[in-house]
């Protein structure tokens, strides 16, 4: 053989602009090669010389620190070869010195990072910039993570902005979210995840765990991940989660620092998680629940402990009702379990309860919370009682000295209400509530239920506050294994609403009306309460309550007005760090038959709009204007207002201090954006003060070319 005919490569070109159109992969702002599994993608590969038919050539993909072809981390693929591991190389064609190869990876190989290097004869060429990102593929039928419908996969793959919605089941909002799936350092940062997480290259290849291990890794909780959450109302060594209008931000700087980001509550936790799920390829949503219970005994029962004035009272439970909760949804073929749990999963990375010893949470079959199948991992007794738990009322009394509980009330089906997540392609709520629960009342539900119950173990009625050792056993009588909304003699119905718009510096006006359909003339003790308190249930503040005895003659009705004066609630509105909703809480009795019953609302604050100014279409690179418009329509300064605004690939996040914003003034903000991306873009905007903790705006903008 003459000298210098020995095979070598002289350089390997990614496609990149070709592979990642195809893979649905372009949006990734990296410069390495980002594709998904079980699909070809192509390499050109230059040779030194015209490729002969005794030359040896072979791909070599290594996956981690130290790559083995006995532990399945170094895959060498020769072209026209029996695939290897599922993964297989085919020439597509050759022409001079050039050839050009195509890859198909396993629909099933573990994702990460992998290190591409091509071998010829001897000789090992390494590429600059050889790393190739792969991942999960729903646009792959024999990936678990396949999803057929194009909208969809549009939305939960794809979309980088949504909403998150929040507020109560009285007052439902939505609140813009930029979960920036695509900007820079944001898969890297998932990758740092993904090797923090230590999963083997088996775990890797299955989404169940790899959700898991980031429902794990996106609090902080006891792996140092990404995010550290505090509810104590003090944010000052932070950021406060009420000031975040996205995951961008939060994910960059974990990246950096590889120290977690302060501080997230549960929606910047699904933010986050969403983010990450949709950047690895499985599609996710947020999903909010309205009144979710926080059930810490898997008794699937929550105590709510009230004083002799209808307030509430914080100290005595270790159960809680949220007024929302929001987690995810990750879609995947569970094959770890038996069939028919397919579909949309829940994750929950907002760390409430630890599962095997950590704080983490899913998957769990949305479809086995609603049969009742609560034995299938992961967490399904946890997440049945956050949308199945019945809420107990007690009064607590002193009676001779000494703490009474006297029951006002059983709800059965209070919790649960309103999960809500964004429409696919649309900017609207939609319900899924019958994903997770069958309808109330129906025999399925009934069904379920038994299933359900018969894995959990329902307590019988005894208040189980830190003070229940004390107190005798109110009767032996265990729950009926389906508890049906009590059944008063007098038909009694208590409702809750607002008579005017809350407004902060308004007085707030409310109304209890009291209805009794049974005929006859009937004597009702209402007592009412008015109280701040923060989403998870948390009281800050009793702003005021009433007492009044009325009396109906039935079948009739009475509406009796709650009103609070701003004195008694703007100190407490101006001192708090966190957004605080109006719990009203009304208990009634009828004398003479002893029903009772126990209602209680929560509403928020009522808050005027932030109007965004601009062209509805812009070029790419060609500067436009945007105006950000906030008039103060309240009668309360505002005092210390900023501004957050972001708009991915059109405007990087930027906080504008804006100081006092007296009542009655125009504050308007004047950006200039340069895109430089194409497609639907948003800003999402959003106005911080002492008074008032979130006015969210989004508004839409189309890049052409």
């Amino acid at each position: 053989v003459f000298p210098g005919s020995s095979l070598e490569v002289t350089g390997v070109d990614f496609l990149k602009s070709q592979n990642t159109r195809q893979h649905h992969t372009d949006g990734y702002n990296i410069q390495s090669l980002v594709v998904r599994r079980g699909q070809p993608f192509q390499v050109q590969v230059s040779l030194s010389r015209e490729l002969r038919a005794a030359d040896k050539l072979t791909l070599r993909f290594g996956i981690g620190e130290n790559p083995m072809k006995n532990r399945g981390s170094l895959l060498s693929l020769k072209p026209e070869r029996e695939d290897f591991n599922g993964w297989k190389v085919s020439m597509v064609e050759r022409k001079g010195k050039e050839c050009l190869l195509s890859v198909t990876s396993s629909p099933n190989a573990p994702v990460g990072k992998y290190n591409l290097h091509v071998k010829t004869d001897s000789n090992i060429y390494k590429p600059e910039n050889g790393v190739i990102y792969l991942l999960f593929n729903p646009w792959c039928e024999d990936d678990v993570v396949y999803m057929a419908n194009d909208a969809e996969k549009e939305e939960y793959v794809l979309n980088d902005t949504g909403t998150i919605y929040v507020g109560s089941a009285y007052s439902i909002y939505d609140r813009p979210w930029n979960f920036g799936q695509f900007e820079e350092f944001v898969l890297d940062a998932c990758m740092y995840l993904l090797d923090k997480s230590k999963l083997s290259l088996a775990q890797r290849r299955d989404p169940a765990h790899v959700s898991r291990a980031m429902s794990a890794l996106v609090n902080a909780n006891d792996d140092s991940g990404v995010l550290l959450g505090n509810w104590s109302g003090n944010y000052v060594s932070g950021t406060s989660p009420m000031d975040w209008i996205g995951s961008v931000t939060i994910l960059q700087n974990y990246y950096k620092t590889k120290k977690p980001v302060r501080y997230g509550q549960c929606w910047v936790f699904a933010g986050v998680l969403n983010t990450v799920m949709r950047c690895l390829g499985v599609p996710c949503r947020c999903v909010s629940t309205f009144d979710a219970a926080h059930d810490t005994e898997e008794n699937l029962r929550v105590d709510v402990y009230l004083n002799d004035k209808g307030e509430k009272l914080n100290s005595l439970s270790f159960d809680s009702v949220w007024n929302f909760h929001v987690w995810n949804d990750a879609w995947m073929k569970r094959t770890d379990i038996p069939n028919g749990f397919s579909g949309w999963q829940a994750i929950d990375s907002t760390p409430q309860e630890q599962s095997q010893g950590r704080f983490q949470c899913g998957p769990c079959p949305v479809k086995a919370v609603r049969e009742g199948d609560v034995y299938l991992p992961y967490d399904a007794k946890f997440v049945y009682a956050e949308v199945n738990a019945d809420r107990v009322y007690w009064v607590v009394k002193k009676v001779n000295g000494k703490d009474k509980y006297f029951k006002v009330g059983t709800e059965t089906q209070a919790i649960g209400k309103n999960i809500s997540t964004k429409a696919v392609g649309q900017n609207r709520r939609v319900d899924i509530t019958k994903e997770y629960k069958y309808p109330e009342g129906s025999k399925e539900e009934r069904m379920s239920m038994q299933r359900a119950y018969s894995f959990l173990r329902p307590s019988g009625l005894v208040p189980r506050s830190g003070y229940a050792s004390t107190m005798q056993r109110i009767g032996a009588n265990t729950e009926p294994l389906v508890p049906k909304e009590p059944v008063t003699k007098t038909g009694l119905h208590l409702e809750i609403t607002n008579t005017e718009p809350l407004h902060p510096g308004n007085p707030l006006e409310m109304a209890i009306t009291v209805k009794i359909s049974a005929p006859g003339n009937w004597t009702v003790d209402l007592i009412g309460s008015c109280q701040l308190q923060y989403y998870t249930g948390n009281v800050q503040a009793n702003l005021g309550t009433i007492k009044e005895i009325i009396t109906l003659e039935g079948p009739s009705e009475m509406q009796i007005p709650l009103k609070i004066a701003p004195d008694a609630y703007m100190k407490t509105l101006s001192s708090v760090e966190d957004e605080v909703l109006i719990l009203v809480t009304a208990i009634a009795e009828v004398k003479e038959t002893n029903d009772k019953l126990t209602k209680e609302t929560s509403m928020r604050f009522q808050y005027p709009p932030i109007t965004v100014q601009m062209p509805e279409t812009a070029s790419l690179y060609n500067d436009f204007n945007c105006a950000l418009i906030f008039k103060n329509k309240l009668n309360v300064t505002l005092e210390n207002c900023k501004l957050v605004v972001e708009g991915l690939g059109i405007f990087k996040m930027t906080t504008f201090e804006l100081g006092d914003i007296m009542p009655g003034r125009i504050m308007k903000s004047e950006i200039v954006c340069t895109p430089t991306r194409l497609g639907e873009k948003k800003i999402v905007a959003k106005l911080i003060s002492n008074q008032i903790k979130g006015i969210s705006t989004e508004k839409g903008i189309l890049i052409t070319e």
